[in-house]
C-alpha cells in the first residue's frame, strides 16, 4: 500500500520509474530483524540514534517535500515516523526516493496566465523587476527576448512565477546506488545481502497487495 501511494504520487513525474513494493520488503529484511528490539518500531531503521536520515527528509529543504505524498506531509513526523512502524516504512521509502532523485531550482510560472506589462525605471534591473513584480527572471528574459538591455521607459512583459526546487531525473534502483545512498555505506555487505533477499522474495509464493 505504501509503495502503491508513492508511485500514485510520482508517476507522470521526469523519468520515474514505479517503485517495486518486493524490493521495499527486502530492505526490511536487511535493515533489521525480529532479534532487534527496534524492529518493532522502525523496521525501516530511519530515525533511529545517529541516523540523519528522518530530519534531512523532513526538513523541506532537500526536496522531501516533493517526494512524499500530500497526504502524508504533516503526518510524518519525527515521533510518528519513530513509533509507529506503518509512519516508518512510508518515511523509509520516501527517503529513498528523495535520495535517488536528482533536484534543480528551476523557473516555475503561477497559476494566473495573464500577461501583464511594466515599464522600467531608471536603476532598474531583472532581478529586482522580478522581486518586485513576484515573478522570476527567466519569466522576464523568455518573454522579452530582445530586451538585453534596459532603458527607462522600456515596457516588459511579465506573468507570475517563483523559482522553486523540481525532480529533474533519477538515478537508478540498484543494489550498490541504494547501499550508498540510503545506508549511507555504513554495512559494506548491505548490497550483497539486498540482492540475496530480493531474489527470496521474488522466489517465494508471496500474495501480491490489492491495490
Amino acid at each position: 500500500m505504501a509503495v502503491h501511494e508513492y508511485n500514485r504520487h510520482l508517476r507522470g513525474n521526469s523519468g520515474y520509474i514505479p517503485l517495486d513494493w518486493q524490493l521495499i520488503k527486502a530492505m526490511l529484511w536487511v535493515e533489521t530483524g525480529a532479534h532487534d528490539p527496534q524492529w518493532n518500531a522502525k523496521p525501516m531503521q530511519i530515525g533511529v540514534a545517529g541516523d540523519p536520515g528522518l530530519a534531512s527528509l523532513l526538513s523541506r529543504k532537500e526536496g522531501g517535500d516533493l517526494i512524499v505524498p500530500s497526504a502524508w506531509i504533516g503526518r510524518l513526523t519525527m515521533a510518528s515516523v519513530r513509533t509507529i512502524p506503518a509512519y516508518n516504512i512510508r518515511a523509509g521509502i520516501g527517503y529513498l526516493l528523495m535520495r535517488m532523485a536528482h533536484f534543480k531550482y528551476r523557473s516555475v510560472l503561477g497559476a494566473d496566465p495573464e500577461v501583464y506589462e511594466i515599464a522600467v525605471r531608471p536603476g532598474d534591473s531583472l532581478d529586482k523587476m522580478a522581486r518586485a513584480q513576484g515573478t522570476t527572471i527567466d519569466t522576464l528574459k523568455k518573454l522579452n527576448p530582445t530586451a538585453t538591455v534596459l532603458r527607462p521607459g522600456q515596457v516588459l512583459k511579465y506573468r507570475k512565477g517563483s523559482v522553486q526546487n523540481a525532480v529533474t531525473g533519477w538515478r537508478p534502483m540498484s543494489a550498490p546506488v541504494i547501499a550508498e545512498r540510503y545506508n549511507g555505506g555504513g554495512d559494506p555487505n548491505y548490497a550483497r545481502k539486498l540482492d540475496y533477499a530480493l531474489s527470496m522474495v521474488r522466489k517465494g509464493k508471496v500474495a501480491l497487495c490489492a491495490q
